[in-house]
């Protein structure tokens, strides 16, 4: 059994979702922060997490930073040595998505030239009616950017087809030899770069 330790660095634009992104994912869906709340600075949250199909599990330093200019100093201090990057955005914020470019580069210039594996997510898809931002546009950027690509809502519990879905998508990419080949990966730059 491999116990990791990775820092993730959560980055976008304020009011995008962030925090209740986070809050979400560390719950296990529990808990829904119903009341906005300006994060200043970055807030640490800790998860460990089991790695699909093993015995092994990583320990998540997730950094959830505030979106705003004001506190951006701050974080080039805190953001040093990611290990993993997940770009938030909302779907009905065009502004945000743009944005997230420059938090791109903001957390890539505290890399030291590594290639940092990362994930790029539109939240709020419940508002579907106001989404602005298409997907498939997000989509070809995150995958020229070397990015996953998801779209969420907190809001929205999964639905067991949701699970199966999911389930059988990782199952497809391992029986093919690409899910095992990116574990390895994760595993590899994990084992080399974290800092903890």
């Amino acid at each position: 059994m491999v116990k990791l330790a990775a820092k993730c660095i959560l980055a976008g634009d304020p009011a995008v979702g962030k925090t209740a992104l986070v809050q979400m994912f560390r719950s296990d869906g529990t808990h829904f922060q119903k009341n906005y709340t300006l994060t200043t600075g970055v807030d640490l949250v800790v998860k460990t997490v089991p790695v699909l199909d093993t015995n092994d599990s990583v320990e998540l330093f997730i950094f959830d930073s505030a979106g705003k200019e004001l506190f951006s100093e701050m974080l080039d201090k805190l953001w040093e040595n990611p290990n993993v990057l997940c770009l938030v955005y909302d779907v009905t914020n065009e502004q945000s998505f743009i944005s997230c470019t420059k938090w791109l580069e903001k957390v890539r210039s505290q890399t030291s030239g590594i290639s940092l594996p990362g994930v790029l997510v539109g939240t709020k898809t419940d508002l579907a009616g106001r989404q602005t931002v298409d997907s498939a546009q997000a989509q070809v950027w995150a995958l020229s950017q070397g990015l996953e690509f998801f779209e969420t809502s907190v809001k929205l519990k999964p639905t067991p087809t949701h699970h199966q879905s999911a389930t059988q998508s990782y199952r497809s990419a391992s029986s093919s030899g690409v899910g095992k080949d990116a574990h390895k990966f994760c595993l590899k730059r994990l084992r080399l770069s974290a800092p903890y």
